[in-house]
């Protein structure tokens, strides 16, 4: 199987685009790119944290709504909803009513607004985690860095946050460039990389 498929405009991108029109415009725009904005930051791992067991065409399917249900994931927000909001959200068709995932978003909005109070930022803390040598892309779904990523969040009190979790939230966020060689969007992801000032530092 090749690892680029052309997109709308002939020009390689990662193969996994292939799966569905949407995901273009995902991988191009986003998908790899450095993050540092908590609220962003948050988002993606209570997102990748409800994909689990799904795939990701759902998850980003339904984003807007997951947004709008969770006050565009505010964290200092979330941290106060209470049980008449799980309760609402359980009704809510938009987003995936799973008790066990949203009461964990719940619980890693307290525990985000933890994190913020102890290191400054979770950004600050995500990026202590960017691997030193990647390995080649797309060749694994776990890492030692996301190992100890998710140990440490476990650690301290967050939920749905395992290994796959967190090396799938790496490579969204920027802190692996993922992009296979011949995608054209790698060399960007790595001029933005350059460009960026690494919070951990």
């Amino acid at each position: 199987m090749s690892a680029t498929i052309n997109g709308p405009d002939g020009q390689p991108r990662c193969s996994w685009c292939g799966a569905a029109p949407e995901f273009f415009d995902y991988h191009d725009r986003e998908w790899g790119f450095p993050v540092d904005d908590d609220q962003r930051l948050f988002e993606k791992l209570c997102l990748e944290s409800f994909q689990s067991g799904l795939s990701w065409r759902t998850i980003l399917a339904k984003r807007e709504n997951f947004r709008a249900a969770f006050c565009h994931f505010d964290f200092e927000q979330v941290a106060r909803f209470n049980e008449r909001d799980v309760e609402r959200l359980l009704n809510d068709a938009g987003i995936v009513r799973h008790r066990g995932k949203i009461e964990a978003v719940i619980n890693n909005a307290q525990r985000a607004c933890e994190m913020v109070e102890q290191e400054g930022s979770i950004a600050a803390f995500v990026w202590r985690y960017e691997p030193k040598q990647p390995a080649p892309p797309q060749t694994a779904s776990t890492s030692p860095e996301s190992i100890a990523m998710s140990k440490e969040l476990k650690k301290r009190g967050w939920k749905f946050v395992g290994p796959t979790t967190a090396f799938a939230f790496m490579q969204a966020m920027g802190l692996i460039n993922d992009h296979v060689d011949a995608c054209i969007t790698r060399s960007k992801v790595e001029h933005a990389r350059d460009n960026f000032r690494c919070p951990a530092s």
